[in-house]
């Protein structure tokens, strides 16, 4: 069975930075394909950051040098560092993990408010 777990979020003012953690169990962060995903009060869900299985990284245009997505395969952990958050940041984040074949889950999410 597989679980994503996401930790970290929480209240931070702007131009603070927040860590989020998505332990992984029933799936290897190593061997699959994990992002972050965030969807804000109101919106749709956007995509954030992806890490691939050769370790290279996609993060969405507006949050290049915000945003930094990594993994730890010992800790079977992903992790989205934020830095200089926005109120715009406000969201609920989730992590994914997709299969080569396609087959994709999806975490529960973690609350990041960002005030003013």
């Amino acid at each position: 069975q597989v679980q994503l777990e996401e930790s970290g979020g929480g209240l931070v003012q702007a131009g603070g930075s927040l860590r989020l953690s998505c332990a992984a169990s029933g799936i290897s962060v190593r061997d699959n394909f994990m992002a972050w995903y965030r969807q804000a009060p109101g919106k749709q869900r956007e995509f954030v950051a992806e890490i691939a299985i050769d370790g290279s990284t996609n993060i969405v245009n507006s949050m290049q040098g915000r945003f930094t997505i990594s993994r730890d395969n010992a800790k079977n952990t992903v992790y989205l560092q934020m830095s200089s958050l926005k109120p715009d940041d406000t969201a609920v984040y989730s992590c994914t993990a997709r299969r080569p074949d396609g087959r994709m889950y999806w975490g529960e999410g973690t609350l990041v408010t960002v005030s003013s």
